[in-house]
């Protein structure tokens, strides 16, 4: 079960163990253990998820609580289907200080393997239908994981404009911290993945063709 309690172990001045040995080091087998116990809760929640989203999906990745020099500054994992793997759209997950997140994304640590091009993932959005997703939140990355949004029904006229090249469209659902322990993560991370579902087979269609 996700709760408040884990956002909140976001909440640090320091992320980088040589920091942390600097100006704590007494706190380090505490962050740790921090650590590794709520990690432990989101890699049940996802895989929980993955069982409940069954085929054809392949096994969620799930990033791990550090990378040998730091700890996370959130928790991260995606979905995708088992025949898509060597695209760079996902569907991703995100837990971080504010909230947790579902939402169509672009990979672009992944990008220069991926068989799909971000413009064939952008291209995906011509099929937004913006009734059937008015309450989907919708943004750049640009904007930052921690920003307010707005939804689709909010969006203007003319669209909102990316801001370069590299620049790219997310849409998902957002579980605020507070109101954590009142939802069954595992299913609304389901239930969120297959809404999206039109909109992530949309990014591959072209090449499929």
């Amino acid at each position: 079960m996700l709760t408040e309690h884990h956002c909140n172990l976001f909440n640090r001045p320091f992320f980088q163990f040589a920091q942390m040995k600097q100006y704590c080091p007494e706190q380090i087998p505490a962050v740790k253990a921090a650590y590794k116990a709520a990690w432990q809760d989101w890699r049940e929640t996802v895989n929980a998820a993955a069982q409940v989203l069954g085929e054809p999906f392949a096994p969620p990745h799930i990033e791990r609580w550090c990378n040998g020099w730091q700890v996370r500054a959130h928790f991260f994992a995606f979905f995708k289907y088992a025949h898509y793997q060597d695209s760079a759209a996902i569907l991703s997950l995100l837990l971080n200080r504010r909230r947790l997140t579902v939402s169509l994304d672009w990979h672009a640590h992944r990008a220069d393997r991926s068989a799909y091009t971000l413009a064939d993932y952008q291209n995906g959005f011509i099929a937004l239908d913006k009734k059937r997703f008015a309450d989907f939140e919708f943004w750049r990355d640009s904007e930052g994981e921690y920003a307010d949004y707005i939804t689709v029904n909010q969006l203007p006229e003319n669209g909102l404009p990316l801001r370069d090249q590299q620049d790219f469209y997310c849409i998902g659902k957002h579980i605020a911290k507070e109101n954590l322990a009142d939802t069954d993560a595992v299913a609304w991370i389901a239930d969120t993945v297959r809404d999206l579902l039109p909109l992530y087979e949309a990014c591959h269609i072209q090449t499929d063709k």
